[in-house]
């Protein structure tokens, strides 16, 4: 729900049929990356190429993985193991699905906006700096 201020924002499902088959000159196509398929979307299949937005609801925290929702104005903890471990899933799902390769984006955070603090973005860009994922851009 945070990354919606750097413009990406999933508001409705894709049609599955034209968002995988189309060819690139329907804009509906993944080829055009107007339309974003979620890790219900892709699930089981696999693509070329993925694009991974972080957000900050599964964020490093010291040495472990803290999983969070957001609700109204502000970060909660999932507390509850089977939604902790649904939204784990979520993400290795989304990190299995590449073929040829992948890019991961993981915002910067705003120090003017407490919902999307940069701590909630630094430990887990550094860690995936630290799995092997090469940076390409600021």
């Amino acid at each position: 729900m945070r990354l919606k201020p750097a413009g990406i924002y999933v508001k409705s499902r894709i049609d599955p049929a034209v968002w995988f088959l189309a060819d690139k000159t329907d804009v509906r196509s993944s080829f055009a990356l107007e339309d974003v398929a979620t890790e219900f979307d892709i699930q089981g299949l696999e693509l070329d190429w993925v694009g991974i937005c972080w957000d900050a609801n599964f964020r490093r925290e010291g040495n472990r993985w803290k999983p969070y929702y957001f609700r109204g104005t502000h970060w909660d903890r999932i507390t509850d193991d089977t939604r902790a471990a649904y939204l784990a899933n979520s993400y290795r799902v989304l990190l299995t699905r590449a073929r040829q390769g992948m890019a991961i984006y993981v915002p910067a955070g705003s120090d003017i906006d407490d919902t999307r603090n940069p701590d909630f973005y630094e430990q887990t860009y550094a860690f995936l700096c630290e799995c092997g994922i090469t940076k390409i851009a600021s």
